[in-house]
């Protein structure tokens, strides 16, 4: 009897023995502080220490300088004047008539290899119907030529040594003297000159161009 009860002792112990199985506990999560290096920045937060440029712009900047137009006066005193007005205005101021006017005019002395020059002459105040006429060593090779807005070429062949050019105010138009500009053009095409002359009528304008 006292066998039966020590094994039957035995074999409950056993039994509690093998359904003792030890259950893995679960990980515990790691917390992590907002100052933690490996926490995760919101999105809706933009990163300061970024160098992307557009991140944290919300608005385009409005501090941008403006620039100002002029405004065509078109006004005179108390008078308002219209387009058209304006423009005549502009065009009919011409320079004023006076004695110092009356005097020939020197337009220097150039130099060049070519064997001729091109002389361009244009009214370049108020175009009024100015007048000249040109001379070449003392001939004359063109007797009226009307000076206009756009260039009119004078064609110059020159002899060897020094050339006289003269120009003669035939008119001073319907205002002021006789107003022109012009630019002298070499064989090779450059520029030698560039002026202007203002006569008054029977004055001559002259240049001298030295064929070398």
């Amino acid at each position: 009897m006292k066998i039966f009860l020590f094994m039957a002792i035995s074999t409950i112990f056993s039994i509690n023995g093998f359904a003792q199985v030890d259950i893995p506990s679960l990980p515990k999560p790691i917390e992590r502080s907002e100052n933690s290096p490996l926490s995760i920045p919101r999105e809706d937060s933009p990163n300061p220490a970024s160098k992307n440029p557009f991140i944290g712009r919300t608005q385009e900047p409005t501090n941008f300088p403006v620039e100002k137009k002029e405004e065509l006066n078109m006004r005179t005193g108390n008078d308002l004047l219209t387009a058209g007005d304006f423009i005549e205005k502009k065009w009919t101021e011409d320079k004023k008539a006076s004695e110092e006017y009356a005097a020939n005019q020197y337009l220097g002395d150039f130099k060049t290899n070519g064997n001729f020059v091109e002389i361009y002459c244009r009214d370049y105040q108020y175009v009024d119907g100015d007048r000249v006429r040109v001379y070449v060593n003392g001939k004359m090779v063109h007797s009226s030529i009307l000076l206009q807005a756009n260039y009119t070429p004078v064609l110059v062949t020159l002899e060897s040594g020094f050339n006289t050019v003269e120009f003669e105010a035939l008119n001073q138009g319907s205002s002021g003297p006789n107003t022109a500009s012009f630019k002298v053009i070499g064989e090779d095409g450059k520029m030698i000159t560039s002026s202007e002359w203002n006569l008054l009528t029977g004055a001559k304008a002259s240049m001298i161009v030295v064929k070398e």
